[in-house]
This record gives structure tokens, C-alpha cells and sequence, in this order.
């Protein structure tokens, strides 16, 4: 397969359309176009889905994986012939709630990196699984420890995760039986989050009928604040819920605590690069709870 059409399937990927990709490329719409016909042609079938954003079929998956590998290994190349670290790209699945809080020491650690790209891909740690397989990103932070082909897998330890609201809101919503949670209005970071989704598993009966609202705050801080603000009641990172149960902003909704297993899945591929962002995650990492 010709590396240019290769590197150009990756832009397009990356970019979410055949525009974006010519402007990253330096090159028009059309000549975009034209590769991606002559690389279906070649592999004789639908390599791209002409959606917005743009995506890729199951045979361009494979050929995603593949230009990815050569991509970074050729930027790698580069380097060590010139001295120097070219744009080197490193995407990376992480979920908002392990950015906003112990992954951040690795963004400190890829600014020592020469000029070493991260592009971070936010989705929720039960789905980064999906970018790997796709070939979208190179490692990701996920809850599965089954690795995907052609991965490793590295255990991290676990998130704790408190039941929180405003004491206001928890009065307002209490019965003698204790909190009403069939009605105590709740918060939601995206449609894909799994771990608010079972907030009342375990707290409510399935039979009985939820009344409640659910808002929707697609940033971990802005998620935090509504919070605090008594918008609804959440399923917080201990190290965000902390301050503020000690300031008195937020209480404790019961004593359950939810601990999320995380694992660092990346690509099994002979990588300088790989290998020190690696070894900044599992670093990273040293602040949530060990595995027993």
C-alpha cells in the first residue's frame, strides 16, 4: 500500500472529514479523494464511510492499525537520524474523570518529550477498547483487562468513587425510610456513561418507578460544579469530592463506595516513545488504590 495514501487515510481520520484531511495534508480536496479511490481500488473494497465525521469500515481498520505503527515508527526514525524529535503523534483514549485528576502528571511528563504530540481522545473508560481496536489510538486507559489484539495490558489500580450531593438537595429528597431515590434529581457526564448509569443499582429496587430528573454536563469540571451547586447528585472521584466534603459543600449520600478497576492497554510495537509514555501512566497511576 502506498505510504501516502496511508498517511492520508490517517488525516482523514484524524481530521473527521476529506476537507480537513487536505488542509493538514497541504493538499486539495480532490487529490484526497483521488487516494482514497485508488486505495479501494487497490484493496478492492469500501475502505472509508462517507459520514460526518468520517470513519472507516472494517477493512480500513485494518489498514488504520497498520499506518498508525508506521507512522510512529517512521517519526521515531526520523528523530534518531536528524537528533531531534519530529511531530511525533501519540493518541491516547482516557476518560474525563482520570484526566481531571491522577493522569494529569503525564501531560507534564510529555512536555519533556522533545516535540513529541499528544492527541488525547476523551471516552469513557468502558469504550476506549473500541479506539485500540480501530486502530484510532496507540494506548488507552480502560476498565477491561482482556487486552485487544496486538495489546498489552498493564494493571493500574482502582478509582473510588462517593455518592454525593448538597445537603439541601439530600433533605429535600429524604423520607423517614431515608434518601428518595427514586426522585432525587441526578447528573449525567454523556450518553456513554456507564458508571452513572448503575448509580442506583444496589439503592433502588428495579420495579420501582424513577421519577426523576437527569441532567447532562459533558466536563468533569463543569460535572463537579453542578454538583456543588445542587443541579443533581453524582458519583464523584474521591479526590474531587474530598475538598468539598470538608468545606461542608457536598455530603455523603450513604457509605457505598465504587471502585472502578483501570488498566492501560497499548499496542505490543517496539517504541521509544511508547515506552516512555507508558512508563508516565503507570507512574501516574501511584495515587489510586492498589489492587488487594
Amino acid at each position: 500500500m502506498n505510504p501516502h495514501h496511508l498517511q492520508t487515510l490517517l488525516a482523514i481520520l484524524d481530521e473527521g472529514s476529506f476537507e480537513g484531511a487536505a488542509g493538514a495534508l497541504g493538499i486539495s480536496p480532490s487529490a484526497v479523494s483521488q487516494r482514497v479511490k485508488a486505495m479501494e481500488k487497490e484493496a478492492g473494497r469500501v475502505l472509508v464511510r462517507r459520514t460526518t465525521p468520517v470513519g472507516v469500515t472494517e477493512a480500513g481498520e485494518i489498514l488504520v492499525q497498520s499506518a498508525r505503527r508506521m507512522s510512529l515508527l517512521q517519526a521515531e526514525t526520523d528523530a534518531q537520524l536528524r537528533g531531534r524529535l519530529g511531530r511525533v503523534p501519540l493518541a491516547v483514549a482516557v476518560n474525563a474523570d482520570s484526566l481531571a485528576t491522577w493522569f494529569r502528571p503525564v501531560l507534564a511528563a510529555a512536555a519533556h518529550w522533545g516535540e513529541a504530540a499528544l492527541r488525547l481522545r476523551l471516552e469513557d473508560e468502558a469504550h476506549t477498547q473500541i479506539l485500540l481496536r480501530r486502530g484510532d489510538v496507540l494506548g488507552a486507559v480502560t476498565r477491561d483487562a482482556t487486552p485487544v489484539s496486538g495489546c498489552e495490558v498493564i494493571e493500574l489500580g482502582r478509582m473510588r468513587y462517593l455518592a454525593v450531593a448538597t445537603a439541601e438537595l439530600r433533605s429535600r429528597y429524604s423520607t423517614v425510610e431515608g434518601v428518595d431515590w427514586a426522585r432525587l434529581p441526578a447528573l449525567r457526564f454523556g450518553p456513554n456513561d456507564v458508571l452513572q448509569d448503575a448509580d442506583l443499582d444496589g439503592r433502588l429496587a428495579p420495579e420501582v418507578r424513577r421519577r426523576r430528573r437527569v441532567s447532562h454536563v459533558p466536563s468533569s469540571e463543569a460535572f463537579v460544579e453542578a454538583a456543588r451547586v445542587g443541579l443533581g447528585w453524582a458519583l464523584l472521584p474521591e479526590a474531587q469530592a474530598s475538598p468539598l466534603l470538608e468545606t461542608g459543600e457536598l455530603v455523603r449520600l450513604d457509605d457505598r463506595v465504587l471502585e472502578v478497576p483501570l488498566h492501560w492497554q497499548r499496542w505490543r510495537l517496539e517504541s521509544v516513545l511508547l515506552d516512555q509514555l507508558t512508563d508516565a501512566v503507570v507512574t501516574a497511576s501511584a495515587v489510586l488504590d492498589r489492587p488487594r
